[in-house]
């Protein structure tokens, strides 16, 4: 076996060395996020929260715990992957221990991503409730021609992609979803009336129908009737018609 391994050039297992092993280990890494869509959605609110986090004030300590959570919703997924390889490399038919195995894998990424989510909602969901509740008092002084602006750029953002037609779909991954502009638009409601009349609960409130809009748009994506894209120029038409409407009220 030992002569086989080294006429093929591979070398034998505890002789690769070290820059052979980081070299395996980055392919692993990239092919998850090639073929996992959960890890690019993971990896996305990962950046976005590390690059928030700073600016947000958080301290040494607190960064260090998100990414900690971070590493370990990665680590979860990835595992869920490599065993979900693993499975198919076994059997492509449909056996109840293989269905078990993989549902009990990707049970351990949701309470991992559960997790993550309370962490981040105990460190950040103040400040970010300061900075959002800062925002809508300047949004709701401005101009009325303002909101007049914003109800354009909404209808710009819906109708762009059948206003240039499309010939070859180049454009069609922007879609904006309904589902996501209705959430986010509630999202927004939300928060303007609860910072008037509930104060003191206005940050968990804003926060919870934030993470709502949030899996709305994740189960779009999921479900396969709406893209990444589509989800999020969605989420920014709703976002501007709903701000537009609470400056004119």
């Amino acid at each position: 076996m030992r002569k086989v391994r080294e006429s093929a050039g591979e070398p034998a297992k505890g002789q690769q060395g070290v820059g052979r092993s980081f070299l395996h280990a980055y392919d692993g890494i990239a092919a998850a996020l090639r073929t996992q869509r959960n890890l690019k959605i993971h990896l996305a609110v990962a950046v976005a929260v590390l690059v928030a986090a700073p600016l947000l004030g958080a301290s040494r300590l607190e960064l260090a715990v998100l990414v900690l959570v971070i590493v370990v919703v990665f680590v979860t997924e990835m595992l869920n992957t490599a065993l979900e390889f693993t499975v198919d490399l076994v059997t492509r038919e449909h056996r109840p221990l293989a269905k078990l195995a993989k549902d009990v894998s990707a049970g351990a990424v949701l309470v991992s991503s559960a997790g993550a989510v309370v962490v981040g909602y105990l460190i950040l969901a103040d400040r970010l409730f300061a900075v959002f509740s800062g925002g809508l008092e300047s949004a709701r002084s401005l101009p009325a021609q303002y909101a007049v602006v914003s109800l354009v750029l909404a209808a710009a953002v819906a109708l762009a992609p059948r206003a240039l037609g499309d010939p070859a779909g180049r454009f069609a991954a922007a879609w904006p979803s309904g589902h996501a502009a209705a959430s986010f638009a509630a999202w927004i409601s939300a928060s303007y009336l609860s910072a008037d009349a509930a104060a003191r609960h206005a940050g968990t409130i804003s926060s919870v129908t934030l993470l709502l809009a949030l899996l709305v748009c994740q189960s779009r994506v999921e479900a396969g009737a709406s893209t990444l894209y589509g989800a999020a120029s969605g989420a920014l038409a709703g976002s501007l018609v709903a701000v537009a409407l609470f400056q004119l009220l």
